[in-house]
């Protein structure tokens, strides 16, 4: 039953990490350039539109909340699988979430390696 436990949060780290790594991007791509805003408004004027975008909060109480999925996670289950498990299928996940909900282009090279990290979860769940 620990086992179950320990995947759970393997589970939540990878949902929280990666909606946090797509509302970050998303924030980014809203603002811009931030060294050319930097030099057209100032650093102070940069550093209020960068905390003002709204994604970007949000995708720091989600990176927050993957942070603490990985402490539960940790106490559920061996670090020699939680570690390498989540760290992985977040990438795998970041792949998905990245082709789906950023539009992003991903090559064929990314997917191989996504492909690749997914057979070593396998090798290590097993």
């Amino acid at each position: 039953m620990n086992n179950f436990y320990a995947w759970l949060g393997v589970f939540l780290i990878v949902v929280t990490s990666t909606t946090g790594d797509c509302l970050l991007a998303r924030a980014m791509k809203q603002v811009g350039d931030l060294g050319a805003l930097r030099k057209q408004s100032g650093l102070a004027q940069t550093i209020l539109r960068v905390l003002r975008t709204p994604s970007l909060m949000l995708g720091i109480a989600f990176m927050a909340l993957s942070f603490f999925s990985l402490l539960f996670a940790l106490s559920w289950g061996d670090v020699s699988m939680v570690g390498p498990a989540s760290a992985s299928l977040t990438f795998v996940a970041n792949a998905f979430a990245a082709k789906l909900f950023l539009q992003e282009k991903v090559d064929r090279r990314r997917w191989t390696a996504a492909v690749f990290v997914a057979a070593g979860v396998f090798l290590l769940a097993g």
